[in-house]
């Protein structure tokens, strides 16, 4: 059974747990490439949150994760995607994600990246997502968006 869940906008007091829960979110996977620094996890998120752009995702009320969606000239950048990891393999990502995907559907393309390796990617492909290009750190994926 799928949870249900809600979005509620973010404001700039989420930014600190939501910094804390990509540093757990994200750790085994940066490890894994060399990448994992304890401080620099937290800070690349801090610099670069924006409230206006970022949904919580709530299940019975209670913040278990977040995504944002930054609108740019070549697609809707996926962005923060983070879930508390008791909330993951239920598919609560794959709702939230589908949600997304049809709040924001126009013309453009859905567009993400997520770390070389990641259990995630099996996520964005079941959605439509494709591999565009890759490095030895991030995957580049993209969808049209018509799957929604």
């Amino acid at each position: 059974m799928k949870p249900l869940f809600s979005l509620r906008s973010a404001t700039a007091s989420d930014a600190l747990w939501i910094a804390e829960l990509r540093a757990v979110v994200l750790k085994e996977d940066l490890e894994r490439l060399g990448r994992y620094h304890p401080v620099r996890v937290r800070q690349r998120f801090l610099d670069g949150f924006d409230a206006e752009l970022t949904q919580i995702i709530l299940v019975d009320g209670e913040a278990v994760g977040s995504i944002a969606v930054r609108p740019a000239i070549d697609g809707h950048w996926i962005e923060h995607f983070y879930i508390d990891p008791a909330q993951q393999g239920r598919g609560l990502g794959g709702s939230v994600l589908t949600e997304i995907m049809r709040r924001n559907a126009d013309s453009r393309a859905f567009r993400l990246n997520v770390l070389t390796g990641s259990p995630a990617q099996r996520l964005y492909l079941r959605h439509g997502f494709t591999v565009e290009s890759q490095d030895p750190v991030d995957v580049f994926m993209v969808s049209s968006g018509s799957d929604v």
